[in-house]
């Protein structure tokens, strides 16, 4: 009989595409990922993976086997979300992924409920940007993953995803407390027009939202310092190196010599989550989302 864990890890190499990619879907080692494959051919009685220059690739047996394997994996998570349906019970293992300051903005409160109120159900998380969080649910790596949305420019959605909406967050421009504007009570973007911008990473959300907001005020921007966090982002801030936009959840600490500017045509973030349509009934799907919005609406009032 075929082992369930080791069509998971045939289905991970499947969609990942290599060893590496599979352990960290898995949350595994490449070691475990190689010894479940090696178990697995056993089992079957033939090869299911060729080495491919420094990596590897499916066999023909391996890519039918993988398969048979994406749909059992799919039949067995619709299983399980009726039994847990039918018990009414939030239990068992949940994974959640969250960009950092939603991650640090919400999840505290939301997992300190979930504990008191369904002490059976284990919640994993994972900080992850969200088009990785949101592609890991698709695959299936992840059960739920915190999104956003900025106001003028929506994240798309992929059509098996289901969506519920947590907060809006508005967000303030930092500059240093030496800045020209660093005492005015609102700006608009265009004031900055002849200012550095701290970013983050290329290729992200966020920072192809920056770039595309500024040109849209007829602004270049010129993006001279990337930092992946906001606590880095301030600090460069606070030295004097440029300017950036700051969201208020998960903030944390300013440090001094930072002024925080609010934006006269608010610049928000719309927070929102997603999971699978296929496991709308679990109860865990559930009180995930109601711990999550319990947590942005204290957010929201503070």
């Amino acid at each position: 009989m075929l082992n369930l864990e080791r069509l998971r890890t045939l289905d991970a190499l499947a969609r990942h595409g290599s060893v590496s990619g599979a352990a960290g879907g898995l949350h595994v080692t490449t070691s475990a990922v190689s010894q479940q494959m090696a178990k697995l051919e056993r089992e079957v009685g033939q090869p299911l993976l060729v080495k491919n220059g420094r990596g590897v690739r499916l066999t023909d047996a391996g890519r039918l086997l993988a398969d048979h394997a994406a749909r059992i994996i799919s039949q067995v998570e619709l299983a399980q979300a009726d039994v847990e349906a039918q018990r009414g019970c939030a239990v068992g293992e949940l994974r959640v992924g969250a960009f950092p300051t939603a991650l640090r903005g919400l999840f505290p409160d939301a997992l300190c409920a979930l504990r008191a109120e369904h002490p059976e159900l284990r919640v994993l998380t994972r900080e992850l940007e969200p088009e990785e969080s949101m592609a890991a649910v698709v695959r299936g790596d992840l059960d739920l993953a915190v999104a956003i949305d900025w106001y003028n420019k929506r994240m798309p959605v992929p059509g098996e995803l289901v969506r519920a909406d947590l907060l809006d967050d508005a967000a303030d421009v930092a500059v240093p407390a030496t800045h020209l504007l660093a005492d005015r009570p609102a700006v608009d973007l265009a004031d900055f027009a002849d200012d550095d911008w701290i970013s983050w990473n290329e290729g992200q959300f966020c920072y192809e939202w920056l770039v595309f907001t500024l040109r849209g005020e007829g602004i270049e921007p010129r993006i001279r310092h990337i930092a992946e966090e906001h606590q880095t982002q301030l600090a460069f801030v606070a030295a004097g190196l440029g300017v950036c936009v700051t969201p208020r959840l998960g903030r944390g600490p300013v440090p001094a010599g930072v002024r925080l500017l609010p934006v006269r045509e608010a610049v928000r973030r719309h927070i929102y989550v997603v999971w699978r349509a296929d496991a709308d009934r679990r109860p865990s799907i559930r009180a995930a989302v109601d711990a999550l919005r319990a947590s942005g609406a204290r957010h929201a009032a503070a």
